[in-house]
């Protein structure tokens, strides 16, 4: 028999989930078992949850992990029982883009992200009558207080690591810090607008104030969002409410120069063609949220012939995690990434809260924490 604790268990879209008892099946050699002690709530979770993004039910969601390992397979040598861990994505770690210290672009990301199974397709997770769950989210499902993860999903970290804290690591803050750091690899002296002031967004402020950015423009429909913002670092805030998104950017950067880099984080088409707007010659654009299947952006491409333009895809920022992880924890050691700006923390039996004020704007980037011995055998 394998480990009994509990999750959050997702029945089907648009329901609310409850906190289930679950096993877990034994570690095989690449997996092991992470005695979670705080999972950060991402959008793509809550995109899920509200039929967004499809994946097979029920299911345990979660993929921003922090924890304590308690058990290996004979293949996870990289960490022991004992050790802290923050988890991040699963990966092959065999295919070309793995071995080019691209991970977020493994040949094998579906399976291993959305399938709720592993690669052969076998599952992870009982619930209380012995039926499947899907699991394997992101190869952790971490909305449970023991996880079944992939050896690739483990990040080692310091055992003085502060995991409450760190935990949203794993995905969100790594996206907006890596846009800024791989993606763009901004320099100091350079200018940068940022649409969406969430946990990416703003991760990506803190990023361009920490590489020295000249100009580093805030854009977000929410006031109290944009006085964060320049709080964390932006030197200039927009309200997008009133529509002349692109007239206050050039005022404030004209074009042709315009802004050299725009980092859109809403996902939102409008947003985004505004974005293309505002960027100046020989400028990025860079997306990394997920628009709707359905719903398309209207560009004229001699705009990005004449003025030279990029636009770009990022996938959790082109990060490498084994370093971008310990990396954004020393930053934040030194003063110069001040993470704990946009954490609210929450107890775990209080997801749907977070979940809540996730989506209404009271929380940035929530945190569901343990209590200790909650959920486990």
């Amino acid at each position: 028999m394998g480990l009994i604790t509990r999750a959050i268990v997702m029945r089907e879209a648009g329901k609310s989930p409850e906190i289930e008892a679950i096993e877990l099946e034994q570690p095989r050699p690449d997996e092991a078992i992470v005695e979670l002690q705080a999972v950060g709530i991402c959008h793509a979770d809550l995109a899920v949850i509200h039929g967004k993004i499809p994946v097979p039910f029920p299911v345990v969601l979660g993929h921003e992990g922090a924890g304590i390992v308690r058990e290996v397979g004979a293949e996870t040598t990289h960490v022991k029982p004992g050790d802290k861990v923050i988890l991040t994505v699963n990966t092959c770690g065999e295919c070309f883009y793995c071995n080019s210290r691209l991970p977020t672009y493994c040949e094998d990301t579906f399976a291993r992200t959305w399938s709720g199974r592993r690669p052969d397709q076998t599952t992870t997770l009982k619930d209380g009558s012995g039926k499947p769950i899907q699991g394997n989210f992101f190869g952790q499902s971490s909305f449970s207080r023991l996880a079944l993860v992939n050896k690739s999903t483990l990040i080692k970290v310091p055992q003085e690591t502060d995991l409450k804290l760190f935990a949203p690591l794993g995905c969100g803050i790594q996206t907006g810090s890596g846009v800024i750091f791989n993606t763009l690899n901004l320099q100091p002296g350079d200018s940068i607008a940022i649409s969406g002031c969430g946990a990416v967004g703003l991760s990506g402020v803190m990023a361009a104030k920490e590489r020295g950015a000249s100009i580093i423009i805030a854009v977000d429909l929410n006031s109290e969002r944009l006085a964060i913002a320049k709080k964390l670092g932006a030197t200039h805030a927009v309200n997008s409410r009133d529509g002349n998104t692109v007239k206050l950017i050039n005022e404030i950067c004209p074009l042709p120069a315009g802004v050299k880099y725009t980092f859109d984080t809403s996902a939102v088409p409008k947003v985004i063609e505004s974005m293309i707007a505002v960027t100046g010659r020989k400028g990025k654009i860079v997306v990394v949220g997920a628009t709707p299947f359905d719903q398309k952006i209207s560009i004229q491409p001699l705009e990005f012939l004449n003025m030279g333009k990029h636009f770009i895809g990022s996938v959790v920022g082109d990060s490498y995690p084994p370093e971008a992880i310990p990396h954004l924890i020393e930053l934040h050691s030194k003063g110069s990434f001040p993470l704990d700006q946009i954490v609210k923390y929450y107890k775990f039996e209080d997801f749907q809260q977070a979940f809540d004020d996730m989506l209404s704007g009271p929380a940035i980037k929530p945190v569901l924490v343990f209590d200790d011995g909650d959920g486990l055998n």
